[in-house]
């Protein structure tokens, strides 16, 4: 637990990941330059872009670390590299699409100060486009059934109607906050995933070791929202079928995954195979039946990574 003391201002390291989007990276930058908490750390990890970013980064914060993969490790990987890297008490991982607001990392750190067992905290997301709606005041967990889940709040008005930090089942993935001491006994991001629910996983993985995962309203970040995947990419729809069923297959009991398993032969398969075919959408057809087989292909190697304790 923190120290209770205003003047406590643990250093905060800030990792994002930049994949050929320099430009809304030197944004974030220049939101974080203009941000209210100064004991900052800023890590930049560059996904293997086609064009070197360093440049732009340094002259918008001379201060930047700025560390280029020789491939893209996608979100895990990108993020874990990060975390390698950074000294802070505290890690900030957001995406490199979103911009920050005053306050914003003084109550995630509240939470911490407050909460013993927290484990991550994410804030409240608008859209950036759309300032006033809100995207994430927490996560719904996920359906047993369907694989699914939703933000809570998600295209509502915010009129205050959950300002309330409380316990949610997952954090957001464009801004989550861990303590180094947390993370130490829990691990990195599962990087098998590489896009896409990843940080449910993850979630998983801290609530397993006893931590709890809390949502703060006083904090407020806006978010530009896939900007780097596209908002109906065949790259998304394959991770996304592709990492539905690693999800279900990693956390989920046998019973239970029997269940949801034929939900999504039955149904699933044939109304997603159906539905791109009736709108000839073959490239997004290809990309779901590329995450179903992926998962076939890779059955013992993936069950390799689940874990037997506390699924649901």
């Amino acid at each position: 637990m923190l120290p209770e003391k205003t003047e406590y201002s643990p250093l905060v390291s800030i990792v994002t990941v930049n994949y050929n989007n320099a430009a809304v990276t030197c944004e974030l930058l220049r939101s974080l330059l203009a941000n209210s908490y100064r004991q900052l750390e800023v890590i930049v990890v560059d996904n293997a872009s086609v064009e070197d970013p360093t440049e732009a980064l340094l002259a918008i914060s001379p201060s930047v670390k700025v560390i280029r993969n020789k491939e893209n490790m996608g979100f895990a990987g990108g993020n874990n590299v990060g975390i390698k890297a950074a000294t802070g008490e505290f890690y900030f991982l957001v995406n490199n699409d979103t911009e920050f607001t005053d306050g914003l990392i003084e109550g995630l750190l509240n939470i911490f100060r407050q909460y013993p067992d927290a484990g991550i905290a994410s804030p409240k997301f608008h859209y950036f486009f759309h300032k006033g709606t809100i995207e994430y005041a927490g996560y719904h967990g996920v359906d047993i059934l369907t694989g699914r889940n939703s933000m809570i709040g998600c295209r509502e008005k915010d009129q205050g109607q959950y300002d309330e930090v409380k316990e949610t089942n997952y954090a957001h993935g464009g801004a989550m906050m861990i303590s180094r001491e947390a993370l130490e006994k829990v691990g990195l991001m599962p990087e098998v995933y590489f896009l896409y629910y990843e940080e449910f996983d993850w979630c998983e993985m801290f609530k397993r070791k006893g931590y709890k995962v809390y949502y703060q309203y006083k904090s407020l970040i806006y978010h530009k929202e896939s900007m780097t995947t596209g908002k109906n990419s065949p790259l998304k729809t394959y991770f996304i079928t592709r990492n539905r069923l690693l999800f279900m297959r990693r956390n989920i009991s046998l019973p239970r995954r029997l269940i949801f398993m034929a939900y999504f032969s039955l149904l699933t398969i044939p109304k997603n195979t159906l539905s791109f075919l009736s709108r000839w959408e073959l490239v997004h057809l290809k990309a779901f039946w590329r995450g179903v087989f992926w998962n076939i292909r890779n059955f013992k190697k993936s069950n390799d990574y689940v874990w037997n304790s506390r699924v649901y």
